[in-house]
């Protein structure tokens, strides 16, 4: 369990926890601060012994970091105890009506009250209180279990945020992220949203929302344990932007073929481009940038109006969709919440959806109409690098695509841009070999308290996201200005330094 919660530390937490269930009781140690903490207070695991255990990373949202906050969390009785990622939206409502009823919460937490429902709804029957329980919960969640009662058992279930289940000879896991388990195994179940799995030491049964069992297709994770390490990288960000060149390449090659762009596996066919008549790019943050990048480009090529909307705002909108138009959807992860609720409201308004993920078998991946992998490898840094650099490549492959298809570049123009393209991850090599430069430049400009990036065009769309790398990695305060806005108002701010 330390050793998964090791290779986790990367999303960033506050507190980490574990719970061992032995003999029929549950025992739970958690702190406040670095995962370090933790396993000095357990003697790197020697004083807690157990086949049978939940352990959890959290980044604070519910209550302030603390011991008293940190998961697991447990019910009234300790009978069950929990650890979950993600937010239960309604947790206030359930927390008064628990409350009423006598029970003593003994954290801030919206998870606690997952504890509490357990225990309240409990039939006996492990499956259904779980299925009573998760009824009752409107938000995101992933959910490891343990009771008491089923001493050789663990339970998971989750709605809207990332879970696998993990199958190994020595025994089954659960994890938020694959990286967790890679040691141990590389066969693993994609949970869909609503179902249950139930973990024995030498087997796993998964049901639905109905309680009916369900088979899995069993995944295989072909990337290495070493993809997911720093190989001699001082951190993870620093390695993926090294290992940009390749991600750019691979996800070039996967669909260009004798010199052609080839969508045969993506099944987006010449007449389904013909008839599309808007596009819609829905995304967050950095595969919001990759949008943006993508509309002057698809426009200035293709002559399609493209809308690139935030997928946290296009999801609460109410706005007209043409009804032959396709949406676009960017996640590397393909399983950002906001991006998956957008595209499900794209799919029920009977609109085509294309998905352009890095994860084979996400949630986005799986429901989306096409997809379009960007092979990236796993990517650690939470400052996506390699990912953006992958989606980049796959919205100009798909924007040239579309412009000789709709008959307005001509062959010479078609082979030149994918030939340009192909030199771009030579390029990136040349540029990350000039170290000294960049770093004498990093130097320079260390101290600086405000960055303005500012660009046309294109450039503006990389001026967005260079100002994100820059808030995200330094703390450096930074905007991004399409140039011609700086006269209006922004160039007040300018001053010495």
């Amino acid at each position: 369990l330390l050793g998964g919660l090791k290779k986790l530390e990367y999303r960033g937490y506050d507190s980490a926890g574990i719970a061992i269930l032995e003999d029929g009781k549950i025992e739970i140690a958690k702190s406040k601060g670095r995962l370090e903490i933790l396993s000095d207070k357990i003697e790197g695991g020697r004083s807690f012994f157990g086949t049978v255990g939940i352990g959890h990373n959290r980044w604070a949202t519910h209550g302030e970091p603390s011991d008293a906050n940190s998961h697991p969390h447990r019910s009234s009785s300790g009978k069950f105890a929990i650890v979950h990622n993600g937010i239960i939206e309604n947790y206030a409502a359930l927390k008064a009506q628990l409350q009423a009823q006598g029970c003593i919460f003994a954290s801030e937490t919206d998870t606690e009250v997952i504890a509490h429902l357990l225990e309240q709804n409990d039939t006996g029957d492990f499956l259904e209180t779980i299925r009573l329980t998760v009824a009752q919960l409107e938000g995101s969640y992933a959910l490891g279990i343990l009771n008491e009662e089923h001493p050789d058992e663990i339970a998971c279930v989750r709605c809207a945020s990332p879970l696998i289940v993990a199958l190994s000879d020595g025994g089954n896991f659960i994890a938020s992220d694959i990286t967790a388990v890679l040691p141990y195994t590389r066969r693993i179940y994609q949970l869909d949203d609503g179902e249950v799995a139930l973990l024995h030491r030498d087997h796993v049964s998964v049901y639905d929302e109905q309680g009916h069992r369900v088979e899995k297709e069993l995944k295989t994770i072909t990337w290495s344990v070493a993809a997911a390490e720093k190989g001699g990288y001082e951190h993870f960000m620093m390695k993926e932007i090294y290992e940009q060149p390749k991600a750019i390449r691979d996800t070039l090659n996967s669909v260009v073929k004798d010199g052609v762009i080839d969508f045969t596996d993506i099944d987006l066919t010449e007449e389904e481009i013909k008839k599309y008549s808007q596009i819609y790019i829905v995304a967050c943050g950095s595969a919001w940038h990759v949008g943006v990048e993508a509309q002057y480009v698809i426009e200035e090529l293709a002559q399609i109006p493209v809308r690139v909307e935030l997928a946290s705002e296009f999801r609460y909108r109410e706005m007209p969709l043409v009804k032959d138009g396709l949406v676009i959807v960017i996640s590397q992860s393909g399983e950002t919440a906001d991006t998956l609720a957008a595209m499900r409201m794209a799919k029920d308004k009977g609109l085509a959806t294309l998905a352009v993920v890095n994860v084979i078998g996400s949630s986005i991946a799986r429901e989306a109409d096409k997809v379009f992998y960007t092979l990236a490898g796993p990517e650690i840094s939470v400052a996506t690098t390699k990912g953006y650099s992958a989606q980049l490549a796959a919205l100009d492959c798909i924007a040239v695509q579309l412009a000789k298809v709709k008959g307005l570049i001509t062959d010479e123009q078609y082979s030149y841009y994918i030939s340009e393209l192909q030199t771009i991850p030579d390029k990136i090599e040349k540029i990350l070999q000039d170290k000294e430069r960049i770093q004498w430049f990093a130097a320079k400009y260390a101290n600086a308290h405000d960055v303005f990036f500012v660009g046309r065009g294109v450039d503006y769309a990389v001026c967005l996201e260079g100002s994100l790398k820059l808030k995200e990695i330094s703390y450096i305060h930074s905007e991004a200005y399409a140039a011609g806005e700086l006269k209006h108002g922004t160039i007040s701010l300018i001053e010495d330094n």
